[in-house]
């Protein structure tokens, strides 16, 4: 299996990197309701932060994103299952497929948070050099400012005056 199938998988929903029931099911070769059933029986292995059941509103909006086919529908509402979660159920499933799918999924996990610690430091970089511009810019307006609109002064003419000019 490809990691970039996998990667393709991963949506963050609130705040947690997670794959979706049907997904990791297929992935599995087994039935969504047979993933479901294995995690139902093992709700100690499950806290919330390893998985939980997305809500009304979030079904919708992933429908609406089309990654969710609105053809047909779901009966059931959709589990979402974190890292760890994933990482959980391979202990559940308890088959060679279980095991070998999940070491591909860590992988991915791994390459995504790879990905994402490195767009932060990218982006770190670009805010430092933004605001070293932003300084550098502000003092060249200025200049440019000043050369366009000088200040004026009240100065005294200097040169040939008239008698009447004279002060």
């Amino acid at each position: 299996m490809d990691l970039m199938v996998i990667q393709d998988k991963v949506f963050t929903i609130r705040g947690y990197r997670v794959m979706l029931d049907f997904d990791l099911a297929e992935m599995y070769e087994v039935e969504t309701r047979v993933l479901k059933q294995a995690v139902r029986r093992n709700p100690d292995r499950f806290p919330e932060d390893f998985m939980f059941i997305l809500s009304p509103e979030e079904m919708e909006n992933l429908t609406s994103q089309n990654v969710m086919s609105s053809w047909g529908g779901t009966r059931h509402l959709t589990f979402a299952f974190t890292e760890q979660g994933v990482a959980m159920l391979s202990s559940v499933l308890k088959s060679k497929k279980a095991l070998t799918v999940n070491i591909m999924i860590m992988r991915a996990f791994v390459l995504i948070r790879q990905h994402y610690l490195n767009s932060n430091e990218l982006r770190e970089r670009i805010d430092k050099i933004e605001s070293e511009m932003k300084v550098k810019f502000n003092d060249i307006h200025q200049a440019l400012n000043f050369l366009l609109e000088p200040p004026q002064s009240e100065r005294k003419s200097i040169g040939f005056k008239h008698n009447d000019e004279a002060d």
